[in-house]
């Protein structure tokens, strides 16, 4: 154990260090900057795409399980399942 530095926070204190560049965000240019927004909103419409799936499902499954009631009143009309 007398292998760990005195310090537990040492190894961050030297990226705050003025003019030390930032390991945790680069700097970007204005090209990088637009490729990544690009990346961002493909990521958004495909996000978007899936919740819509997801809510058509959950509609077809509502659409089942009333056709599925439906049907069981149907054969046994003094049932009173919701």
């Amino acid at each position: 154990m007398s292998d760990t530095p005195q310090d537990p926070f040492g190894f961050f204190t030297q990226f705050l260090k003025p003019g030390t560049p930032n390991p945790f965000m680069p700097p970007l240019t204005e090209e990088e900057i637009d490729r990544k927004i690009v990346e961002m909103r493909t990521i958004e419409q495909w996000l978007t795409m899936q919740v819509g799936m997801l809510q058509m499902t959950v509609k077809t499954l509502e659409m089942q399980k009333a056709g599925l009631q439906a049907f069981k009143k149907g054969i046994d009309p003094k049932s009173d399942t919701p």
